[in-house]
């Protein structure tokens, strides 16, 4: 109360923002498997996702062949989208992020539906995700791994001194 406030002058002087801002959606296209889980999720309807399917061959000789979604279109129309980040969170492969940037005002709100390449453009700009505490517990699935390893790794010590 007794420091004399100041007013930045925005477009002169950008703000020092928080490291996980929650600005735009970023796409991390070779993640998305086509599963539509964020377009269902999505409270505003605002993710439109067009697919199709593909045939891969075996990748043995004598096995079958496989089908695979191919994202043809993902888009997000911004105008339409409230940044609750639901789509993000229910996103089982990662493929969808928050990106710190903020600054992407358009003249026209036809221009706010972002298509993939400039969801793609926009992962360049997420930042690394916080170190782990060193002091943390380690998590479950890493210590069960460990175990397992650990186990595996006795089972096979006395078999190679047994030969």
């Amino acid at each position: 109360m007794t420091k004399k406030t100041v007013t930045e002058q925005y477009p002169d002087v950008q703000p020092d923002l928080p490291p996980r801002t929650r600005g735009v959606i970023g796409l991390f296209e070779e993640n998305c498997t086509v599963c539509m889980l964020c377009a269902r999720e999505c409270p505003d309807w605002c993710i439109y996702i067009d697919s199709h399917k593909e045939t891969v061959p075996p990748a043995a000789p004598g096995g079958r062949e496989r089908s695979r979604n191919v994202l043809d279109r993902f888009a997000i129309d911004f105008s339409l989208c409230m940044y609750c980040g639901i789509c993000i969170e229910v996103c089982p492969f990662d493929a969808l992020f928050w990106s710190p940037e903020f600054e992407y005002a358009e003249t026209d709100i036809r221009e706010l539906t972002h298509e993939r390449d400039k969801l793609r453009e926009w992962m360049w700009t997420v930042p690394a995700p916080p170190a782990l505490d060193p002091a943390a517990e380690e998590p479950k699935e890493v210590a069960a791994a460990r175990k397992t390893a650990e186990k595996l790794a006795a089972q096979a010590a006395p078999q190679e001194g047994e030969s």
